[in-house]
């Protein structure tokens, strides 16, 4: 009887083993599921600043600057407080006081070397919404970097990338929250943003797979350094004037200088 009763003890507990939800008995996982999902920290190369090849210059604009519309922010009366009276312009053309195009995106369109993946860098990059404004009104990512929207307003945003390449996403976003951070899997330059409650608000966002692109700011000048040794198709986006390109050849620990100009 007592050997019954320590073979039904033992029958028991390998039952329970069986069912007990142990790793073994999991579904195997797809290639999909398995595979590492693209973001910050990434392993891969980094561009080599102290040998590397380097492309500067300025976005000139030639013509008669545009007068840009005042934005009308009179339906929200922290909006229009927030800038104290002040009139605020559309930031679709932003000529600087040197002649160059402010928010101008320069990125190197093709030439990179087709067997090197590039890191993702760990840090994000900001996107603020101030005074009822993006502010930048355009930025630059790596695919997989975060970005990271805040906003520093009292009162409510509705931010809505829509992107054609990318997932598209609609969120509200209160005053004091915390901040989204977003990434874009895929290249696509650009993405517009807008805001659903402020029809004003515009943002672009440039996505590349790679660090080499720049922004241009208050100068209109742009560098982009570390690049391999090669031949570069370099492009220049404009919300309002479209994109241009120019070849670029540079050495190793060499500086090329490729202005452009763009026509008003």
């Amino acid at each position: 009887m007592k050997n019954y009763w320590i073979a039904a003890g033992l029958a028991s507990v390998l039952a329970l083993a069986g069912c007990g939800g142990s790793s073994s008995s999991e579904a195997p996982k797809t290639a999909e599921s398995a595979a590492p999902a693209a973001g910050a920290g990434t392993a891969g190369a980094t561009p080599d600043e102290a040998n590397g090849g380097t492309i500067t210059g300025k976005v000139a604009f030639d013509g008669t600057p545009p007068v840009m519309k005042t934005l009308d922010m009179s339906a929200t009366a922290y909006c229009e407080h927030a800038h104290q009276g002040k009139p605020v312009k559309s930031e679709e053309v932003v000529v600087n006081p040197n002649g160059t195009l402010k928010n101008a995106f320069v990125w190197v369109k093709s030439g990179l070397p087709a067997d090197k993946q590039w890191a993702v860098p760990t840090n994000s990059v900001l996107l603020d919404q101030t005074g009822c404004m993006y502010s930048p009104h355009v930025v630059g990512v790596m695919a997989g970097q975060s970005l990271d929207i805040k906003t520093s307003d009292q009162t409510n945003h509705n931010i809505h990338p829509m992107p054609k390449d990318n997932p598209e996403w609609n969120e509200t976003q209160a005053p004091g929250t915390p901040d989204k951070q977003k990434t874009f899997a895929r290249q696509e330059v650009m993405i517009p943003v807008k805001c659903n409650i402020h029809p004003w608000m515009r943002a672009y966002i440039g996505v590349v797979p790679h660090p080499f692109f720049a922004v241009t700011g208050d100068d209109g000048t742009y560098t982009i350094k570390g690049l391999p040794p090669g031949t570069y198709t370099v492009e220049v986006w404009h919300e309002k004037y479209g994109t241009q390109d120019q070849q670029v050849t540079v050495g190793a620990k060499e500086t090329k200088t490729q202005d452009f100009t763009i026509k008003g």
